[in-house]
């Protein structure tokens, strides 16, 4: 493995940072989230026609970049050093790739064109109280019981004339409100013969009711799904097996994931080293003080160990042969780096730290949020050393 970034993969991060430290300061971001879809458009269009970052990872044939997993990542890390608040998880690092992997000629070609150049936003519907479960990253559930289990809730499929018809509701869907096309898993085949199938709606379809739910984190913007007898396309076709294309998505979500929460931290503490640094007490700064040195240098070495785990993760991901599942562990690591550094820059703020006023409370609420969604860490922990059978004896 090397480790070292190309040129163009700096450049991109380069690139990326300057470009958000203009559009996505402080100011701009509050302005953003209290938005009805929870995002700046022009941002988004901006990222979109001089970056290309929605199509960063998709195929050139499709109108994309032809990058990797990898630059994907660090993509990801820079908007989470912002906080920005774009359509970028869930366009493009949770559901394009299932578009690309199952998607029909007629569908890819249809739809990952339009996502490439920022025409097309969409988001990733699965039922249950838990994403990281579907993706396989809390569990390996090879029914589909976290979608309902063909029981009475989730979402249930039935064939009509003419196509396929969605009844149901799922609660927590990153950009659901206002995404432009919903992936949407639901059960068809009743209780005995259950299994799960992925579907498309448009953001436009009949019985189709969307609202933005108030989130823990006003970053991530989540909608409440609702389907009564909607239309939808099916994902590719009926022999399709959606659940492992899943699992092999919840590895590459997860290093970008990663990437993007050890972003966050690491600028939290940037933030917090220049504040201490400058900040008096007794006469003389308070970074000076050891106590406060051995706090801050054990939240680097933390911080800094989460973005090796990222890269590392990311990489493994975008090798061809994709055998190294590391998305977990590093999605883990990276969540309590930037729960540590967050709460680490509240207390050594001061004041100041615990006000609506200061941007410290907005990566304290990221680090919240994201364990509330992706995780909680011991369980990410827990299933990654089951998957890697670290607990069973030899010869068991």
């Amino acid at each position: 493995m090397d480790a070292r970034f190309t040129d163009e993969q700096d450049e991109i991060r380069r690139t990326l940072r300057e470009l958000l430290a203009k559009r996505c300061g402080p100011q701009e971001l509050r302005a953003a989230v209290d938005t009805p879809a929870g995002h700046d458009p022009a941002l988004w269009t901006t990222l979109a026609g001089q970056l290309g970052l929605p199509g960063l990872a998709l195929p050139e044939s499709y109108g994309g970049v032809g990058c990797t997993v990898t630059e994907l990542a660090l993509a990801c890390e820079e908007t989470g050093r912002a906080l920005a608040p774009t359509p970028l998880l869930a366009t493009a690092v949770l559901t394009a790739p299932l578009l690309l992997a199952l998607g029909t000629g007629a569908q890819r070609a249809g739809l990952l064109p339009r996502i490439a150049s920022g025409a097309l936003t969409a988001a990733l519907a699965v039922p249950g109280p838990a994403l990281t479960t579907a993706l396989a990253l809390t569990g390996h559930d090879r029914r589909g019981d976290w979608a309902g289990g063909g029981r009475a809730g989730g979402v249930q499929a039935r064939r009509a004339e003419g196509g396929w018809r969605l009844y149901g509701q799922v609660d927590q869907v990153l950009d659901g409100h206002s995404a432009q096309l919903l992936v949407v898993a639901a059960h068809t085949g009743g209780y005995a013969r259950s299994r799960v199938l992925l579907f498309l709606v448009r953001g436009d379809a009949a019985g189709l009711t969307r609202v933005r739910r108030t989130a823990l984190d006003a970053t991530r913007p989540q909608g409440r799904v609702q389907l009564r007898d909607t239309p939808a396309e099916l994902l590719g076709g009926e022999a399709v097996d959606a659940l492992p294309a899943l699992a092999r998505l919840g590895d590459t979500a997860a290093a970008c994931l990663a990437a993007e929460a050890a972003g966050a931290a690491g600028r939290v503490l940037e933030r917090t080293v220049a504040y201490v640094g400058q900040r008096e007490q007794f006469g003389r700064p308070v970074g000076s003080f050891q106590a406060v040195k051995h706090r801050l240098a054990d939240a680097y070495v933390q911080v800094q160990a989460a973005r090796s785990a990222a890269y590392y993760a990311a990489w493994a991901a975008a090798t061809p042969a994709g055998e190294e599942r590391a998305g977990g562990l590093a999605l883990a690591q990276a969540l309590e780096a930037l729960r540590r550094a967050a709460a680490e820059g509240i207390q050594l703020h001061g004041g100041i730290g615990f006000t609506w006023e200061h941007e410290a409370h907005l990566y304290f609420k990221r680090a919240a949020g994201d364990e509330l969604l992706f995780g909680p860490v011991h369980r990410l922990r827990a299933h990654a050393a089951a998957a890697a059978h670290v607990f069973e004896e030899a010869g068991t």
